[in-house]
């Protein structure tokens, strides 16, 4: 499985530690299995001929003879790894993935003798670590905008051919990064986060509370963002563009404008119409509770194909949720919405219909107006909608790894874990009368031949720290109707 660690400007620096004992001693006989050269030495095994310095000075000369300014972060790294279960692959087999691997990001093609340079060092029996310098011989720089889909391609064919585990497919549903340019841009200007951050955020809230393209495009306009509507040949809306004021490229010629697909794979305007929901009675804080209960038992009874839709749902639950949370968990629940942000996108899937989705929505519709119907319930009532909020992650947690939904499964369980801390920052004080609510447990029934067989349960309630000679009740939901019918840096070892 490749993945693309961090970029980097200090290439003698990457390879001292991939050389080194690692930070655990976790490091095993470090030495080259490939280089841009095959008859490069192991600064390793024969130190004589070759040390780390010289290495390094190599691999950097291309950067060093360019004319024009250099990269900023000119070190390229990325990690291969095999499954556990993998048997252990020799030295050779090793260098003709990492020559293939390189030839497909785009560091040196096969053949190219203008190629960037790069070495691929062995510590460890189940991967390698892939480095090259970001300058080409003839001074251009490499084409390598979508390495990783592209490495990801190459490895599935030599899973099948070297007879190893398939690993989770790339399905491009985690968050498009701001490139480097972008983030160099935003600390110039004094911003906490680039442009591309701010309107994902933005776009994504709007889309959530979104009937129909005029509402949507609307909310944008509402929040301060820079509109452009794009028309068919009939005058009607097939797409929108955004761009934050001030914004500009070109010496200030010209904003810059985001289209929503560029923004998130889920932001494009024919994926955000998919989650349109007819305008619903405005409900309390209570209800929305109610509600977000009844949609978590419903997910942890659905498919594969009707859980797309409530993942989905749940996400743009958990993102406006976010806007309007109370200050002392507001970081909490925003952390956790943007965590869960690849967990409502489920692989695979174009359709985002959903057993649970009405009541994910309902509830989203409810909490545009927490505002003003949270001052009566306080913190019981936020209280209350973590907890809903924790089984229906939990719930959608469950989903993904009974559909083996790796990357996904993972994401939501880092935002449940965000929620119980925000739900222990909120919890009430002893003196509160109201039934402690028993703990729910929620399984989830896998597809025919997918998941594990028997799911383990989840428990929604978050631990609770001790307040004193007896627990403290947590207050429960308030009596009434309920709703009808209508988810590193650092480096790779």
């Amino acid at each position: 499985m490749p993945k693309k660690a961090d970029s980097g400007d200090t290439t003698a620096g990457l390879l001292t530690y991939l050389f080194g004992p690692g930070d655990r001693d976790e490091h095993t006989d470090p030495h080259l299995v490939a280089a841009w050269d095959p008859a490069l030495p192991c600064p390793a095994r024969t130190p004589d001929r070759m040390t780390l310095s010289t290495l390094g000075q190599l691999l950097d000369a291309p950067v060093d003879a360019l004319r024009g300014p250099r990269p900023a972060e000119h070190v390229w790294h990325a990690s291969i790894r095999n499954a556990p279960t993998d048997r252990v692959l020799s030295d050779e087999e090793w260098a003709k993935i990492a020559a293939e691997m390189v030839h497909v990001a785009g560091i040196a093609p096969h053949g190219d003798e203008q190629a960037c340079r790069w070495v691929a060092v062995r510590h460890a029996p189940d991967h390698i670590h892939l480095v090259a310098t970001l300058a080409r011989r003839d001074g251009n720089g490499p084409r390598i905008r979508g390495d990783i889909p592209r490495m990801h391609t190459a490895a599935r064919a030599f899973e099948t051919a070297l007879g190893l585990s398939p690993m989770s497919p790339l399905d491009q549903t985690a968050r498009r990064a701001p490139a480097t340019g972008e983030k160099e841009k935003a600390t110039r200007r004094g911003l906490t986060e680039p442009a591309r951050a701010t309107l994902q955020r933005a776009v994504r809230e709007a889309a959530a509370l979104a009937t129909g393209d005029t509402d949507f495009l609307t909310r944008l306009r509402d929040a301060g963002l820079r509109v452009r509507e794009h028309h068919d040949e009939n005058g009607a809306v097939d797409g929108y563009a955004v761009a934050l004021p001030g914004d500009r490229a070109d010496h200030g010629t010209r904003p810059v404008w985001f289209s929503g697909r560029t923004l998130a794979y889920d932001l494009s305007l024919p994926r955000i119409r998919e989650r349109f929901h007819p305008t619903i009675s405005p409900a309390d804080l209570t209800r929305a509770h109610t509600r977000i209960r009844e949609a978590a038992a419903l997910l942890a009874r659905t498919g594969r194909t009707q859980g797309a839709g409530d993942v989905a749902a749940l996400g743009d639950l958990l993102t406006v949720t976010a806007a309007v949370s109370p200050t002392t968990v507001r970081d909490q629940v925003q952390a956790a919405a943007a965590r869960f942000e690849q967990a409502s996108r489920a692989p695979g899937t174009r359709t985002l219909q959903g057993t649970a989705r009405t009541h994910f929505k309902a509830a989203t519709r409810a909490l545009e107006h927490a505002p003003r119907t949270a001052r009566a319930g306080g913190a019981p009532a936020v209280l209350n909608l973590l907890i809903a909020l924790i089984e229906a992650v939990e719930a959608a947690t469950a989903w993904h790894r009974a559909h083996d939904h790796h990357a996904q499964a993972t994401a939501a369980a880092q935002a449940a874990a965000l929620l119980r801390e925000a739900a222990t920052l909120t919890r009430a004080p002893a003196r509160t009368t109201t039934p402690r609510t028993p703990p729910r447990t929620v399984r989830v029934t896998p597809a025919p031949a997918r998941g594990p067989a028997t799911p383990p349960p989840v428990t929604a309630v978050p631990p609770r720290p001790p307040t004193g000679p007896h627990p403290a009740p947590r207050p429960g939901p308030a009596p009434g109707p309920t709703a009808g019918p209508g988810p590193g840096s650092g480096r790779s070892r």
